[in-house]
């Protein structure tokens, strides 16, 4: 039996969470506790980074507490505490690292230093029970990217964004059409009235033999749709929405197809293929949709987790301490790890956009 506490402050999510596995059985969530700050950044239209730290100061004791009574479980019962060390807002990074630092010292358990990335990346083999190798579509508010997923500790990216993410090109939509805070979701809300055909919006990419994604020109033609019909009524903001979407949509799936075909020619011995679609932007029910009907067409089975594993949780973070414990791949010194605002999944390919000290941007 191994039982890890997992504890997530990338961004604008305090959570803690307790994951057990005992050999020859499925691995369970003894307990997942996951506060929102959605009302302390809905005034900015955006997460601020100064507000996240503060509020992760502030909830962030209470919430592990939460999550080890929740799991009928103490630290004496724990075996090892991961925590996110990147990549993420640093400021949040520090309170949440230094937190599991201080309860790993203290209980005199080991410490995961955990790539928020990992994460999503092994959330499917927790929960159901994928085997390497399969594709990963890491679509997020920081981060939009296809990785091969060979094991623990190792993948290679096969494409990424080359400007910004899929999850901030959301979120600047909705900014601008003046849509509450989040932005993906209340875009999504809006399109479901809208006329996905009124706005003709860039497939960004589409049909380009590079695989990468691009999503600045995107948001230059919703400025330029938006402007051109203000001031802007309901069924307006509905209609650039559902177009909006509708390109997103499109764009994805080409770009995914793509990938699909690589994993077929380079692992034609893998009998059931598997794409795994995680973060945020993965709770889009159309995207979830479409990517569905591609994987079908294709013969890959489509695999999203459960909507509240999609966000920042820290389920994953736990599971993925796990993978490494069984993997052998703790860090014997991850007391002196050091936060990090970046940390790339695939440590070998150069990066596309945004390399310097701190590491690779994407």
């Amino acid at each position: 039996m191994i039982r890890v506490l997992g504890i997530e402050t990338s961004c604008d999510e305090t959570a803690a969470s307790v994951v057990a596995l005992e050999a020859g059985k499925k691995p369970v969530i003894l307990s997942s506790t996951v506060f929102s700050q959605i009302e302390e950044h809905a005034a900015f239209g955006g997460v601020v980074p100064e507000i996240a730290a503060r509020a992760h100061v502030e909830a962030l004791d209470g919430i592990v507490e939460a999550a080890l009574e929740d799991s009928g479980l103490s630290l004496d019962d724990i075996d090892a505490v991961a925590a996110t060390a990147g990549p993420g807002l640093v400021g949040g990074l520090i309170v949440g690292l230094m937190t599991a630092k201080a309860i790993a010292a203290s209980a005199q358990k080991p410490l995961l230093a955990i790539n928020h990335l990992e994460g999503h990346a092994l959330t499917a083999r927790l929960t159901d029970g994928l085997e390497f190798p399969y594709l990963l579509l890491l679509v997020s508010g920081g981060h939009t990217q296809i990785v091969l997923v060979r094991g623990v500790g190792d993948y290679q990216r096969w494409a990424t964004t080359i400007d910004d993410a899929l999850g901030e090109a959301f979120d600047k939509t909705a900014k601008m059409l003046a849509l509450p805070y989040p932005g993906g979701p209340n875009v999504e809300k809006a399109a479901a009235s809208g006329d996905a055909t009124r706005f003709v919006f860039p497939r960004p990419m589409k049909g380009s033999a590079q695989p990468d994604f691009s999503f600045s020109g995107l948001k230059t033609s919703v400025r330029q749709a938006a402007t051109s019909v203000a001031p802007l009524s309901d069924q307006d903001v509905a209609d650039i929405c559902a177009s909006f979407q509708a390109a997103v949509t499109d764009t994805l799936g080409d770009r995914v197809k793509r990938a699909l075909a690589r994993f077929r020619a380079e692992f034609p011995d893998v009998a059931a293929p598997a794409l795994v679609v995680a973060g945020g932007v993965a709770a889009n029910h159309q995207i979830r949709a479409r990517l569905e009907l591609l994987c079908a067409g294709h013969g890959f089975a489509f695999i999203a987790p459960p909507m509240a594993l999609c966000t920042d949780n820290a389920a994953m973070i736990a599971w993925a301490g796990i993978e490494r414990l069984r993997a052998g791949l703790a860090e014997p010194d991850a007391f002196d790890f050091v936060p990090r605002s970046r940390w790339p999944l695939d440590t070998v390919s150069a990066p596309v956009v945004g390399s310097g000290r701190r590491g690779a941007k994407a």
